[in-house]
């Protein structure tokens, strides 16, 4: 049997659904070939369960925390696991299903099974009973994602080191975990299992949390995880691990034998683009990913990849806008993809940030100014008793071309879109400055960090008053 398309994707996560979508919605003939389940790692293994995780983890934690505010609880606090659980599977169900009704009320042809290039315009699609299918295509958009990468030689049995692909659907609780990495999924991992009462332990081979972000960000993460019991060890390397009958004991530099009921390895992910039978049409991966220009095309004419295989960005919305830049183009009405991509970790506090970073501008050879508020100065921070973190804004220091904007504190997550948004529309600092914030809001952080980039935030003291009381202070302690 052979069908005729004007586009198909192979994969069906979110940068894969979104660019079948757009392209119907164009009017395009699209097909999708997904293996799995609809959603892609982001909706069920990464994203998603993740964030229903914790969701939980995170209501305990301000449960624990309800004395503060006046709030009695009563008896012990306790969490049903298996509830938990159950409640995540439930959101990843409801949303692979509104995935697919998304995608046959815009009548894109839905297919079961894995994807092989014959030639650029040909694809074998085979099911898991084996039978295979022919495809002719004009255009074809890559959208495989990306798997966990592992470390060669250290076990494989999940029941002792896994990745959160296992993690995220644990039927039960270790009581002790060694988490490899201190990036975005080790962080959250973290701050999720120690308030499941988990004891966590955390290793890091840099210096510090969150390295590729703002060295601020992961200093203050790692701050806050440090005072609630966390255990972090940075600068540090996992040497070898023995399995033995009832837990696994893990040598890290410097550290005595550790014993842990599982380990947990979050060193990052590789791209999932094994088995499309590349050979076929001429493209060679670079470590597993394909190179492509800034209208998401590969070296083959007609042949476009976003998303995590890609390497870019390897973010669900960053895929996401990815495949609407790669259905613009393969229909003849694209341009060069530029936008600005946010990064969100999901820990509490939460971080956020877009753009650059101080140290990505000063290696370019950009003059910076920064300016920083504290989000405790703030009334609501106050208020609702969420007043760690604070809002950081990285401007150019001569054009005043705003640059980045980077945010640890309550509800980050949400505050960034309106540095996205700015920095979307290029707009300087001084607009960002000058803009109107509703009050009490946390996101007034934004404003007068970027009023102090100017040495204009009304709501910190003068900078040569600060110098002197910190001046003084520092005679009276010694």
């Amino acid at each position: 049997m052979s069908t005729e398309y004007d586009i198909t994707v192979i994969g069906a996560g979110p940068g894969g659904y979104v660019a079948a979508l757009k392209a119907a919605r164009m009017g395009a003939r699209v097909a999708v070939v997904e293996k799995g389940h609809l959603g892609g790692a982001c909706l069920n293994v990464g994203c998603i369960p993740s964030k229903a995780l914790l969701a939980s983890a995170e209501l305990l934690h301000k449960i624990r925390a309800a004395g503060s505010m006046g709030v009695k609880v009563h008896g012990g606090i306790e969490f049903d696991w298996a509830k938990i659980q159950k409640r995540k599977d439930k959101v990843i169900r409801k949303l692979r299903g509104g995935i697919k009704g998304l995608l046959g009320a815009g009548d894109v042809h839905l297919m079961t099974g894995t994807a092989t290039f014959k030639a650029a315009g040909t694809l074998t699609v085979t099911t898991s009973e084996g039978k295979e299918e022919t495809i002719h295509t004009k255009n074809t958009i890559i959208a495989t994602g990306s798997v966990p990468a592992r470390v060669p030689g250290w076990p494989t049995d999940p029941q002792w080191v896994c990745t959160s692909d296992e993690a995220l659907h644990w039927k039960a609780l270790p009581k002790r975990l060694l988490i490899v990495g201190g990036g975005v999924i080790g962080c959250e991992f973290a701050c999720m299992m120690h308030e499941y009462g988990v004891e966590v332990h955390v290793v890091e081979m840099l210096d510090g949390l969150l390295t590729g972000m703002e060295s601020q960000l992961g200093d203050a993460l790692e701050a806050s995880f440090r005072q609630r019991g966390i255990r972090i060890l940075t600068s540090a390397k996992v040497e070898g691990m023995t399995v033995g009958q009832t837990d696994v004991t893990v040598s890290v530099s410097g550290e005595a034998p550790l014993a842990v009921d599982k380990v947990l390895v979050a060193i990052g992910r590789r791209p999932n683009t094994e088995h499309l039978g590349l050979d076929a049409i001429g493209l060679a991966p670079d470590r597993g990913f394909l190179r492509v220009d800034d209208r998401m095309q590969t070296e083959v004419a007609g042949v476009y990849c976003i998303g995590d295989a890609n390497g870019r960005c390897l973010l669900a919305h960053a895929a996401s806008a990815q495949g609407e830049a790669a259905v613009q183009d393969a229909l003849g009405r694209g341009e060069a993809f530029s936008l600005p991509i946010p990064s969100a970790v999901y820990t509490f506090p939460e971080v956020a940030a877009v753009g650059m970073t101080t140290r990505e501008a000063t290696e370019q050879g950009i003059p910076v100014k920064v300016g920083q508020f504290p989000i405790g100065y703030l009334g609501k921070a106050m208020a609702v008793g969420e007043e760690g973190g604070f809002a950081r804004v990285v401007r150019h220091r001569d054009d005043n071309t705003l640059l980045g904007v980077h945010l640890i504190g309550h509800n980050a997550t949400e505050i960034i879109e309106v540095a996205t948004a700015m920095l979307t529309m290029k707009a300087d600092t001084q607009a960002l400055a000058k803009m109107v914030f509703a009050h009490p809001t946390l996101g007034e952080a934004v404003k007068e960090a970027a009023e102090d980039s100017f040495e204009a935030a009304l709501h910190l003291p003068p900078r040569e008053f600060a110098k002197v009381v910190a001046a003084v202070e520092e005679v009276s302690i010694q």
